[in-house]
């Protein structure tokens, strides 16, 4: 069964059970929901709901949800590329009772779509299932009422130090809505590695989580208390791409239809052979997955941030496509393959892909110099530290060249070189000093801008253009400079380097209407 029809006949399924079929909602959380950097579920657009403050015109929902976990609590970015499962873009196929059913309907409607030859008709024998320890009344479902044997179904407990922390006690961040849950799993088979879960093995492929039924009984406050929701809900998730694996008869989300066709893209555009044996196409192909969407959902590359993230994400890319041996901006190709792959689902990749890819583009002309310096650089100083790179070296390609700290700690794992992470502590924080020195400074001038500050962009270009902020003559905030005049301006982007820890200041021309007016 290919992908796209695994994701159609899910929501078809749960529409037949009296199920609102609802789109996905941003990867953006709302603005005044301050607990997440991404949507990373699918019940985050049905929080309110499951809190008692939002009331929706239906009581039973379904959705194919778009989710990124690369920042937060949530993160699975560094695992990307080097496992068989990890992505930072995936789709989540959920249903969600409000008050409506519960433990009894959730656990039933799950086996009936994973089981019935009219659905997905896997064999019941390579199914087995995990329920909280405490849970007896979802235990109770499983042996009695849909007849899996005692010895495939598995009481976890607190298995994770504290209180509530286990691996089947479901919780959306730090705070919020929780419960316990029930897990099923896929047996791939004894020829494959691993344990079931609860096992020392259980990291091993051959025991894959497919399901997850959540049984929201309470919300978590800032005190950590467990208080009880209004009405008991569920919220299930099923991923769309381990599933699909199964369907297919693979061990490895990239072995799908929908990953082999954007490897094969990959493979084309930087120039070398398709193969699944190569980690580097796996993280470009999952990388053109969530920096599209995110950039379709209105996140945009900055310093800050969701921006920040996605800066990251498409930087990780590039450095990969690099490695591959592919200099030139190649990573905006791909949004092409991308729409074409999955547009039916969603159209907007198809409505924005112009838009898209000329973001993507800018975004990898500006890293172009600074990954050719900084991997030049990078590659003298871990030939002279084979075995740990020095906070020093870690800090002057961050802060002189512009080189992210998480590219350096990315090439250093793949050496098995360690990273001084101290030093490079401790020389983040003589620079956080050195920056409070400079900030006080400009309070000595006794400067009365209070406005937006000033991105310094010189890592990347050499020149910018800029909007000005704010004019000052003799410490005073004026209108206008004239010819012959000194003064201080303030603008929005600058490629000029300041005066800061015994490093001399850049200097430079401004330019209006290419006249250049200010030294």
């Amino acid at each position: 069964m290919k992908t796209a029809e695994l994701r159609s006949k899910f929501l078809q399924f749960f529409e037949s059970k009296n199920h609102q079929i609802v789109s996905s909602s941003s990867l953006v959380p709302p603005q005044d929901d301050k607990t997440l950097l991404f949507t990373n579920a699918g019940m985050n657009q049905f929080k309110d709901v499951f809190l008692g403050f939002d009331k929706r015109p239906y009581n039973r929902a379904t959705t194919a949800q778009k989710c990124v976990r690369a920042g937060g609590k949530h993160n699975d970015l560094e695992n990307v590329g080097y496992t068989a499962r990890h992505h930072t873009f995936f789709e989540m196929l959920g249903n969600f009772s409000f008050g409506d059913y519960f433990k009894r309907d959730a656990l039933l409607f799950a086996w009936e779509f994973l089981t019935s030859p009219q659905w997905l008709n896997l064999p019941k024998e390579k199914l087995l299932a995990t329920v909280y320890a405490e849970d007896d009344e979802a235990y109770d479902i499983w042996l009695n009422e849909i007849g899996l044997p005692p010895e495939k179904i598995i009481r976890i407990g607190d298995n994770k130090g504290s209180r509530y922390a286990s691996d089947n006690f479901w919780q959306m961040g730090d705070t919020g809505p929780c419960g316990p849950c029930s897990e099923i799993f896929y047996d791939h088979g004894e020829d494959i590695w691993g344990g079931p879960p609860g096992s020392a093995e259980e990291d091993g492929d051959r025991f894959i989580e497919i399901w997850n039924c959540v049984f929201m009984q309470y919300n978590r406050d800032e005190n950590g208390t467990m208080n009880k929701l209004p009405r008991p809900s569920v919220d299930t998730g099923m991923g769309l791409e381990r599933v699909s694996a199964v369907l297919q008869h693979v061990h490895s989300n990239y072995e799908i239809d929908l990953f082999v066709n954007l490897l094969q893209a990959v493979a084309r555009v930087v120039g070398v052979p398709y193969t699944q044996q190569m980690p580097s196409l796996k993280v470009i192909a999952d990388h053109i997955r969530s920096c599209t969407f995110l950039i379709v959902d209105g996140v945009l590359p900055s310093n800050e941030g969701r921006g920040y993230v996605l800066r990251r994400i498409i930087r990780r890319a590039v450095r990969h496509g690099y490695k591959l041996g592919c200099k030139q901006a190649f990573f905006h190709l791909l949004v092409a393959d991308l729409a074409k792959e999955m547009g039916e689902a969603y159209p907007q990749l198809i409505e924005k892909q112009a838009q898209i890819s000329e973001i993507l583009q800018q975004e990898e002309s500006r890293f172009a110099q600074t990954l050719e310096t900084g991997m030049a650089l990078l590659e003298n100083a871990l030939q002279k530290d084979a075995e740990c790179l020095s906070g020093e070296v870690i800090f002057k390609l961050y802060d002189t060249y512009g080189f992210p700290y998480d590219l350096t700690a990315d090439i250093a794992r793949e050496r098995n070189i360690s990273l001084d992470e101290e030093g490079f502590e401790r020389e983040m924080a003589a620079q956080r000093a050195r920056a409070r020195a400079a900030q006080n400074f400009k309070a000595n001038t006794q400067l009365s801008y209070e406005g937006k500050d000033t991105e310094f962009h010189g890592y990347t270009v050499r020149q910018s253009e800029s909007t000005v902020l704010a004019l000052y003559k003799d410490g005073e905030a004026v209108q206008q400079l004239s010819a012959g005049e000194s003064g201080a301006v303030v603008i929005d982007f600058t490629p000029f380097y300041a005066e800061s820890g015994g490093q001399v200041g850049d200097v430079g021309y401004i330019f209006i209407n290419s006249k250049d007016y200010f030294k």
